[in-house]
């Protein structure tokens, strides 16, 4: 399913956990895998001198700089290496970290990127914006091959992904994850678990939702289900359908924790404009926060055809 992936690091404690995931997928895959660091922002123009992105540091930039870096990947990624190295290529950029991953993604045609909610050091209790980094939101927006984010240690990636979630909200967006999470779930040969929560926040549910508005929405998502997807998975059988009430988020995780699943797989945004314009949703930014599992951001159909 995958024959390039691209694992963004800054090469940090904090991607660590992307790591693990970036290169057992690899492995199982028999994919190339492209290590991939952004030395630094340029500080004035075609200056020679750059703000490393991990130390926020000036650093002149140079061969012996970039040895150094690339060194100092080889050695935090040492064990991995050891194990995938014939099939590693550690490459280096400079310029703003989001454009440049995007920029290797389109020309090596990845078929997956993998990176960490946030690239930096921190206290990961803060809220929202700060720990969804903004090179993730912008790589998430703007890559046309699914983004796979890690926010913390999968404790459930045993088998890597042997339970996968797919969830919709029936939007035209959902319907590239779906494919991805199909297409992933064959080629693994695990268990796809097809979850829709009713928003009891809607306004569409009216202010005074009764208990058999509910259950008539909840009917009515489960049979959505069963005409716009079953009928595209042919002989694929091992799957299941749940609809449930409540906060879409909150839902979510907790449907996530009862199957154990190791892998989220979410449309990007869900409202009907322009791809390269749609912000990541509310929902699955609330995910990938606090998930204990990797969530894989779909925002394009591109991927679908190769």
């Amino acid at each position: 399913m995958f024959n390039k992936i691209l694992f963004a690091t800054s090469g940090t404690p904090v991607c660590d956990s992307p790591a693990k995931i970036a290169f057992d997928l690899a492995e199982r895959e028999d994919a190339e895998l492209l290590l991939f660091h952004v030395l630094g922002v340029p500080s004035r123009g075609f200056s020679v001198e750059v703000t490393d992105v991990r130390t926020g540091e000036k650093e002149g930039l140079g061969t012996d700089y970039e040895a150094w870096v690339k060194e100092e990947l080889n050695t935090t990624y040492e064990n991995q290496l050891k194990q995938y190295e014939y099939k590693t290529r550690i490459q280096t950029a400079v310029g703003v970290p989001s454009t440049e991953i995007l920029r290797l993604a389109r020309k090596e045609e990845v078929d997956m990127i993998v990176m960490g909610a946030n690239t930096r050091s921190g206290d990961t209790s803060e809220r929202h914006r700060s720990i969804m980094g903004n090179t993730m939101l912008t790589v998430a927006k703007r890559a046309r091959c699914p983004v796979l984010i890690i926010n913390r240690p999968c404790n459930t990636c045993w088998n890597l992904f042997s339970n996968i979630i797919f969830c919709t909200d029936f939007s035209k967006a959902a319907d590239s994850a779906f494919q991805f999470a199909l297409k992933a779930a064959k080629d693994i040969g695990c268990p796809l678990y097809i979850f829709h929560a009713v928003n009891l926040q809607s306004d569409e549910l009216g202010s005074k939702t009764t208990q058999e508005t509910i259950e008539a929405e909840i009917e009515r998502a489960h049979k959505r289900i069963e005409e716009k997807y079953i009928p595209q998975m042919g002989d694929f059988k091992t799957y299941e359908v749940e609809c449930r009430e409540g906060i879409p988020h909150v839902e979510i995780l907790k449907y996530a924790r009862e199957k154990e699943g190791d892998l989220i797989a979410m449309a990007h945004h869900s409202k009907e404009i322009p791809l390269d314009e749609a912000e990541i949703g509310t929902t699955l930014e609330e995910v990938v926060l606090r998930s204990a599992c990797p969530v894989a951001s779909i925002n394009h159909p591109d991927w679908i055809a190769n």
